[in-house]
């Protein structure tokens, strides 16, 4: 594929769901490396296990075995790591690079034979070399796994980026120039696997962007060897915020609500009218009543502060907000001021549910949910106006952060 590499993946154009969560409608490759130096051959990442035999096959044609000296494997996942224990069974003597965080995945996957072999554990500014050739690692944590590690044949200026710049979609032909529009495949990867670590990705381009890589090899998808600086231009594009820049930097706080017989709406309502009450946080209210839940995802992205509001039905949250909440894993939430309210009739345990899940996405949740049985009064509209202030202030540092603790709150909440 280029002076001195080789590509030796395989290509799975049949596979239409990858990972359970990812449809590939034109399936994808599953890409590993082979780079020939003077004084060395190393081997990058290997495939999924099915494909063992198409992978030896081809590295057996390209090398042999007693030639090789060095195994990278920048992401331990099994569609990539699939056929380690075949290559070394055939070539033990391999030095494995990892990234420490590696270290662990790589010896669950080799179990009691760890010890046997010669494991290196690498990150950013560590180097093997190959003779004439060297391979400089570059640690990459997040994008998607925290194991991940990017390498670069400096000489050669390709840098080998297994998940990352990569995509699920299957061609033959391999060269991003040569293959059909995957336009389409490359933001969907992306949405769905990277979307959620855009920090990480962020991290990631501002370390690997100065290297001036003339070609790109991802471990799914084309090899991009045509104008690689734009993908990786696409990429930041698709992971900067763009709400920041339209707000002026105020804090924005989302609320949503569903309502059935308008208590929980007059709550929210009320919520609203308190938090809108301090300066540089904008407020936006959303009635969920519709259920299309899907067009929130990218607003919510972006927001500072969540708010949720549902009542109580059969002991439960309203399946809308459910759904909105499902949908959240697909973006980064970490961090996150989040809260939740609502009337309810009788048990009343669908805020403290709502509260549980906002915690399980690593929102941090610094007011106790609010409930109110029934209807709102004057009293209690006002206290509802209040835990508007109270996120708002949260949002703007006017108040001390603390988190709630649950086994207190549902205490609490009998």
């Amino acid at each position: 594929m280029a002076e001195r590499i080789t590509w030796i993946g395989a290509l799975d154009p049949a596979l239409r769901t990858f990972d359970v969560i990812l449809k590939t409608a034109n399936g994808t490759t599953y890409n590993a490396y082979v780079v020939r130096g003077s004084a060395g051959v190393a081997v990058i990442d290997t495939v999924k296990a099915p494909f063992t035999e198409e992978f030896l096959a081809k590295l057996e044609a390209t090398a042999r075995y007693d030639e090789l000296t060095v195994l990278v494997l920048n992401h331990l996942e099994p569609d990539h790591t699939g056929a380690v224990a075949a290559l070394l069974a055939r070539a033990p003597h391999l030095q494995i690079y990892v990234s420490t965080r590696g270290l662990q995945v790589l010896r669950g996957l080799l179990k009691g034979a760890f010890e046997r072999y010669d494991i290196r554990a690498v990150t950013t500014g560590d180097t093997v070399s190959l003779g004439d050739l060297t391979l400089r690692f570059l640690s990459t944590p997040y994008v998607h796994w925290p194991d991940t590690q990017c390498t670069f044949a400096e000489e050669l200026g390709v840098l080998f980026t297994c998940d990352f710049l990569g995509c699920h979609y299957c061609d033959e032909r391999l060269f991003n120039d040569a293959v059909g529009d995957f336009r389409f495949s490359f933001e969907y990867y992306f949405e769905h696997i990277m979307r959620p670590f855009r920090r990480y990705v962020v991290e990631a381009l501002d370390l690997i962007e100065p290297l001036g890589a003339q070609m790109i090899a991802p471990g799914h998808g084309p090899i991009l060897r045509a104008t690689p600086e734009a993908y990786i231009q696409h990429y930041r594009r698709l992971a900067n915020s763009r709400l920041a820049q339209a707000t002026g930097g105020a804090k924005t706080l989302l609320i949503f609500y569903v309502s059935a017989y308008g208590a929980t709406e007059q709550m929210a309502q009320a919520v609203c009218a308190g938090a809108s009450e301090i300066e540089d946080v904008r407020v936006s209210l959303f009635d969920l009543q519709d259920g299309d839940v899907q067009p929130f995802v990218d607003l919510i992205e972006e927001a500072d502060g969540l708010a949720f509001g549902t009542p109580t039905i059969n002991g439960d949250a309203v399946r809308t907000v459910w759904d909105l909440l499902s949908s959240l894993v697909d973006i980064e939430t970490k961090g996150k001021l989040g809260a939740a309210f609502g009337s309810f009739g009788w048990s009343g345990e669908a805020v403290a549910m709502v509260e549980a899940r906002l915690q399980g996405l690593k929102m941090r949740v610094p007011e106790p949910g609010l409930r109110i049985k029934m209807y709102p009064g004057a009293e209690e509209e006002e206290t509802c106006r209040a835990f508007g202030r109270s996120l708002a202030q949260h949002l703007t540092g006017q108040m001390a952060p603390r988190e709630i603790d649950m086994t207190e709150l549902l205490a609490a909440q009998g």
